[in-house]
């Protein structure tokens, strides 16, 4: 199996506000810190489809122009927090000619898995 290289990103202010923009995700749980702590979390959530992006991002960076993710598939296990580093991994699992399947997953920044999710990458013609 081969391991993709980790990347971790911390999630500022703004990037939560940039996403809830870009996203039209307004929940207040992003955004309203007097509004996360009374549903008792520690601090502002990042989006789960803000770590969603995060895994297509560790894909198309490992793949760098070698081919394309065809698929990406994501559930949400845990909540991830403003200003602490998520970091995404994968392996690749199978391959079968030009396709691979791959094994992603982010943790939170005690090393516990939030975000579970496969890929499906299809490697262009002649490459792998």
């Amino acid at each position: 199996m081969t391991d993709l290289p980790a990347l971790t990103e911390t999630t500022t202010l703004r990037r939560l506000v940039e996403y809830a923009g870009a996203s039209g995700d307004f929940y207040e749980m992003h955004y309203d810190l007097a509004f996360a702590h009374s549903l008792g979390h520690p601090e502002l959530a990042v989006h789960g489809l803000l770590k969603a992006a995060y895994l297509g991002r560790l894909v198309t960076r490992w793949l760098d122009g070698r081919g394309r993710l065809s698929v990406l598939e994501v559930s949400y296990r845990g909540m991830d927090f403003r200003d602490r580093a998520h970091t995404c991994r994968g392996r690749v699992v199978a391959t079968d000619g030009r396709r691979a399947e791959l094994e992603l997953w982010g943790e939170d920044d005690t090393g516990r898995r939030t975000t579970l999710g496969r890929a499906e990458v299809i490697y262009n013609e002649g490459g792998s």
